[in-house]
């Protein structure tokens, strides 16, 4: 399989990246740790993980100067993904803990589950299309992906596909030249392989 130019994997200094980077080099994609804002703004493509609360993210990113540098790899329209609270910093604002403000490039805020049977949203769920989109391709009402998350975004004009919890929510997102997905894609088998190679596919086409 060719090797793709080089993919960001955002290191921040939280969770285990070692699962997504794996998905991401079985498809091909040559990748690097970016714990920099140079090495985010250099890169072809740009992926946000997301491990813990909604302000600690925020926190940890400024404090490295990577807020800025994912602002302004997403200006320069390089394909872009975040994963599970790396999507939701891409909402204007959260309301956890004393409410945060995020990156601000999709309009609609990110508010804890009201109306789920428990809290976290553990475990695996039914997607359910909205909007057909490149990035969903070959994703199909039978798949199922895996969540864990207390917050969410309800659904609205960015949505690519929804989930319900008791309530419905944004599962997947997309806004211009950047997506994001609730779920971690790493971990949902058919589905999040899918919409890897989806995402990996879309960089190639930038390089």
């Amino acid at each position: 399989m060719t090797l793709l130019s080089a993919i960001a994997v955002v290191d921040y200094g939280a969770g285990n990246l070692g699962s997504l980077v794996a998905a991401l080099e079985r498809r091909g994609a040559a990748l690097t740790l970016a714990a920099d804002a140079a090495a985010v703004r250099s890169a072809s493509a740009v992926v946000l993980p997301g491990d813990g609360a909604f302000g600690a993210t925020m926190h940890a990113l400024a404090t490295r100067g990577l807020d800025g540098a994912l602002r302004d790899a997403i200006a320069r329209g390089v394909p872009f993904l975040g994963i599970c609270v790396g999507m939701q910093i891409l909402f204007e604002r959260s309301t956890e803990l004393d409410a945060c403000e995020g990156l601000g490039i999709i309009a609609g805020v990110v508010d804890r589950f009201h109306d789920a049977p428990r809290v976290p949203h553990m475990g695996w769920n039914r997607l359910e299309q909205v909007t057909p989109h490149r990035f969903t391709a070959g994703v199909d009402a039978r798949d199922y992906v895996y969540f864990l998350h207390s917050y969410r975004v309800a659904v609205g004009p960015s949505t690519l596909a929804a989930c319900t919890y008791g309530e419905r929510f944004s599962a997947i997102v997309a806004h211009d030249n950047v997506l994001g997905t609730q779920f971690h894609p790493e971990k949902s088998q058919r589905a999040g392989g899918i919409l890897l190679d989806n995402f990996v596919s879309l960089a190639k086409e930038r390089r």
